[in-house]
Order: C-alpha cells, then structure tokens, then sequence
C-alpha cells in the first residue's frame, strides 16, 4: 500500500492494482473510488479511465445510476418518457477510512453523499489472490445500508423505461483494442446471447488477456450481467434488473463478484477452472 489516498495492490509481490480513494472528478461524473490501472501478472492493462466514449466509466468499481432519483453512476439519467437527460443530480461516494489495509486487499468504509445529505453507508471489501503463475483474481464485495429514516429504492435505466440498460452495481470497464472482445459464458457467445442473463461465470476475451467473472454468492448469481463488446468493452451485474430494490432505514444490501485476470485467451474449460479455484471456500 502507498499514501493516505492510494492503496496498491500486490499479488506475489508484483503490482496489480492501483486504488485512488478520493479522485479530484467533476460532479457530473458522479466522484467516487476505483480501481485504475488493473494488470494481468504480466503486466497487461485491463482497465480503461475516464475514456473518451464515456469520461464516466472509471476502471473498477460500484456505481449506481439511480438511488432514489440520485445519479451515483455519472453522466446523464434516463427519465422515462425523456431519455437521457443532462440533471443536477449527481452523488458522490466519499471514503472515510480503510478498516484494514494490506499488500493484498483492503476494507473500506465510504459515505454515499447526495446533494440533500448522505444516503447509504458503503462497506467494501476487496481482495487480490494469485491463482497460477498468469492469473489472479480480484474479489469485490459492497455492503450499502440505508442510513436515512426514509425507505430508498434502487434503480436503473432499465426500471425507468430503457429496456436493456439495466446496470448499476459492480462495473468494470475494460481496455478498448483495435477489435472487440469476445465474450462467453459456459453455454453461450456473443453480446446478444450473454447479455441481460444470468450466468455463473461471464469471459470477456481481448488480444492478450482474459477476464471471467463470477457472482460469488446466491443473490449475486442471481443477477443478470450488463455486457457491452461493440460499443464499448464492459461487464457489470445487474443489481436492479426489472425493478427497483427496495431499501429501507437500516436495511443492508449485499453483492460479491470475483474477477480472474488471466493472461493469454482462455477458453471455456480453462475459464471454468479459474473460476472454481478463485471462488472455492
């Protein structure tokens, strides 16, 4: 680990990930913690900040598009019957400290904080494991509790009337290449059949690398994945699908996704192993 703002993460030594936990960002990109640049063992960028197609989209992390009518996602909000729409309506997820910090991972403690006060309280946990000599595997867990004396409910823009567009949650954008990604899960390829589903395990297939994700708890396999490969290169699971998760005073929130970041293009049986490894108990 390094500075008061930045944590490293290390796998057998070597750096993997580099965490900025208060990013000097404009408002309307929704500031908040990420993960940039992650790396294969080998060295290999995975991650893409603030690019160009969306300044938004900052590496690793949780952001959510709609927390009662707030936008912790970044950009524009999609208001049914409008379609996306410039507002002023942004959050920020604020870190107040790290519960522990390692060389391999860390649990932090963050505000969600709207212009009216603050939302949710965030716990996440995030771990890095050497799983091989070319892979590893990042394990991401986030805990939001409703700390107002109000109900809150989470959405996307899917449940505001935008089929297709349901994410919000874990998100995380990849490398863009001359050529997109193949994506695949156990029994399907391609954007079109991956997309909007839930799956135990999802690959994201660049040049050089490979990144499989899966949801490491019942819920979290429950969730269907967000999958962008043409437009852009990104994985996300789906927290409020079809419609809004309710959230009231008190009450907690939980996802775990966890990341094999392997070199070279794995296929399908090689991929499920990784996965069964980073996941086992």
């Amino acid at each position: 680990m390094t500075g008061n703002d930045t944590a490293v993460l290390r796998v057998a030594g070597r750096p993997v990930g580099r965490y900025v936990t208060r990013p000097e960002l404009p408002a309307r990109l929704s500031p908040r913690p990420y993960l940039h640049p992650v790396t294969t063992l080998a060295g290999t960028a995975v991650t893409e900040l603030a690019p160009a197609d969306h300044a938004h989209h900052l590496g690793v992390g949780v952001a959510v598009p709609d927390v009662e009518g707030f936008n912790f996602w970044g950009g524009r909000t999609y208001v049914r019957d409008q379609g996306p729409t410039e507002l002023d309506n942004h959050g920020s997820q604020r870190h107040i400290a790290f519960q522990l910090r390692d060389p391999d991972g860390f649990v932090e403690e963050l505000r969600w904080v709207s212009p009216g006060g603050e939302l949710l309280r965030e716990r996440r946990t995030v771990a890095a494991t050497e799983l091989t000599g070319h892979a590893w595997a990042l394990d991401l867990t986030f805990s939001l509790t409703n700390v107002t004396r109000s109900p809150l409910s989470i959405g996307s823009p899917a449940t505001n009337g935008r089929p297709g567009a349901a994410y919000g949650g874990f998100f995380w954008r990849a490398r863009k290449e001359s050529t997109a990604p193949e994506v695949f899960t156990a029994g399907a390829d391609g954007e079109e059949k991956v997309h909007g589903r839930p799956a135990d395990w999802l690959a994201l297939r660049g040049g050089t690398w490979t990144l499989v994700f899966a949801g490491a708890t019942e819920q979290t396999r429950r969730d269907p994945w967000f999958v962008r490969t043409e437009e852009y290169p990104g994985v996300g699971s789906s927290l409020a699908y079809d419609e809004r998760v309710p959230l009231p005073p008190g009450e907690t929130v939980v996802r775990r996704v966890v990341t094999v970041v392997a070199d070279g293009r794995l296929d399908r049986d090689a991929a499920a192993s990784l996965v069964r490894k980073a996941v086992s108990p």
